[in-house]
């Protein structure tokens, strides 16, 4: 009981932080060890002890900042700064976007010199690397896609093209161009949605493998990659439909052909 009240005597003097979960890894230290802070490197500074170790967010803003963060009570850090009754920035919270509004326009109506901004507003500025690369990504997909769909269909015309014979027998037991032509556009589809399955199994561990590494590199639970079930959908609808455009062209030019000219005779 003695050394239990002179622990709590001894907290109840010495103020706590809280740390960054890469502080505390960097520099080896738990939850309950004491450490000096100061407001200058080398100067006197107040001995206070690790209270909280706080995960980093998912925020993208704060991928480049290669920073540490330490959180202190406002009143301790007023005193170890010097810094008075002043503050660089500040945040409110709201109950709606309406309400948002109308705090953003009463701050901003109160005096000069300051301005307010809506969050959502100043994380699309501090995003605009990530909004270029998404639009680079975007393009860079576009290309991939039209790549793709003209090796595709260069694909179906040399693999429909070897079967001449068989389509020719076709023809003459009796088989119509439209069977012929729907069977070959089937077929196509197939493949192709067998290919958009296999895609999509290489993404989903492309893009572990991805987040694996750039999780570990930045240390932060922002996900670089993700494969998401509209994704899916779209790589599924576009690769299913061209492959029936390509199989339906690569088809055509046998149907139309005589079955005796697809025999070489």
């Amino acid at each position: 009981m003695v050394s239990l009240g002179l622990a709590l005597a001894l907290q109840g003097t010495t103020r706590t932080i809280a740390i960054d979960e890469r502080l505390a890894t960097d520099a080896s230290l738990h939850v309950g060890d004491r450490v000096v802070v100061a407001s200058t490197p080398g100067a006197a500074g107040d001995t206070v002890i690790v209270g909280a170790i706080l995960s980093r967010r998912a925020d993208p803003s704060e991928i480049a900042r290669d920073e540490y963060r330490v959180r202190l009570h406002l009143d301790h850090l007023q005193e170890l700064i010097g810094y008075g009754d002043r503050v660089d920035r500040f945040a409110v919270a709201t109950r709606d976007s309406s309400g948002a509004e109308r705090a953003r326009t009463a701050i901003n109506d109160v005096a000069f010199g300051f301005r307010a901004h809506r969050s959502r507003d100043v994380a699309i500025e501090t995003s605009q690397t990530f909004r270029v690369v998404s639009r680079f990504h975007r393009a860079i997909g576009v290309i991939t896609i039209v790549a793709s769909a003209i090796f595709l269909l260069c694909i179906l015309l040399l693999k429909v093209d070897e079967r001449r014979r068989d389509v020719a027998a076709l023809r003459l037991l009796g088989l119509s161009r439209r069977t012929v032509l729907g069977a070959v556009v089937l077929e196509a589809a197939f493949v192709a949605l067998v290919g958009s399955l296999v895609g999509t199994a290489i993404g989903a561990l492309a893009s572990a493998a991805v987040n694996a590494y750039y999780q570990a590199h930045y240390r932060t639970p922002l996900r670089f990659s993700i494969v998401t079930p509209d994704i899916i959908a779209l790589a599924a609808l576009l690769s299913i439909l061209l492959g029936i455009a390509a199989g339906t062209l690569a088809a055509l030019r046998l149907v139309r052909a005589r079955p005796l000219a697809l025999m070489g005779r």
